[in-house]
């Protein structure tokens, strides 16, 4: 959104980015309910005959792609007849890997990390939440443990310009330290997280990045 110079717009402006600034901080670890401290240290196996027997490996998470046959599931067909390397199992696994990169760089505050992966207003959130984090002097701690379930919930697409909203279901560490070392946002505790996040992409350009354009509440 361009500023033409008159005050009223500079005020819509300043309000628009503290509702998503508020937004973020909220929805960026939007606990919901299924806290759980970490495990106490077990062994990894059991031991048969004197030696430990591997453990078995953890479930792999699930990764929900809408059918064909539906309304979204034909909008990412669109999608792949517009650019044919578009595959919507591995745009879930980019996605996940981009969830893991901004949720990281978000809580470092490294304003050149997200730069590249962020649309305009997200990013301008997004600086906001950093430096009202820094002015207070506080610290964010974000460890994703891992995913529980990555789903495509509806994409859209307008001549070459393309939207997906993916619902991420992960475990994570995810709280916010004051200078005095409390805990005032989030929690110590291995906690399942839900988020809704828009990507948007230009099929019709050769950059493959999709960008965050939008979060919303899961």
């Amino acid at each position: 959104m361009n500023s033409h110079g008159f005050p009223v717009d500079i005020v819509f402006i300043g309000m628009v980015a503290l509702f998503l600034a508020l937004r973020l901080w909220s929805v960026l670890g939007r606990r919901t309910g299924f806290e759980h401290p970490a495990p106490p240290e077990t062994p990894k196996g059991k031991i048969i005959e004197g030696e430990a027997e591997p453990a078995p490996p953890p479930p792999a998470h699930r990764r929900l792609i809408p059918p064909p046959e539906s309304e979204t599931g034909q909008v990412l067909r669109a999608m792949q007849r517009l650019d044919p390397r578009f595959d919507p199992a591995a745009f879930l696994e980019g996605a996940e890997r981009a969830f893991r990169l901004i949720v990281g760089a978000f809580a470092a505050g490294d304003r050149r990390a997200l730069a590249p992966l962020l649309g305009p207003v997200p990013m301008a959130a997004f600086e906001q939440a950093i430096a009202a984090r820094e002015a207070a002097g506080e610290t964010a701690v974000a460890e994703i443990k891992g995913f529980v379930e990555t789903e495509i919930l509806r994409a859209s697409l307008t001549g070459s310009l393309a939207r997906v909203t993916v619902r991420f279901v992960s475990d994570q560490i995810n709280f916010t330290r004051a200078r005095n070392g409390q805990v005032t946002h989030g929690t110590e505790a291995v906690t399942e997280i839900t988020d809704i996040w828009t990507f948007e992409r230009d099929l019709a350009t050769g950059d493959p990045t999709w960008r965050l354009v939008a979060v919303e509440a899961g």
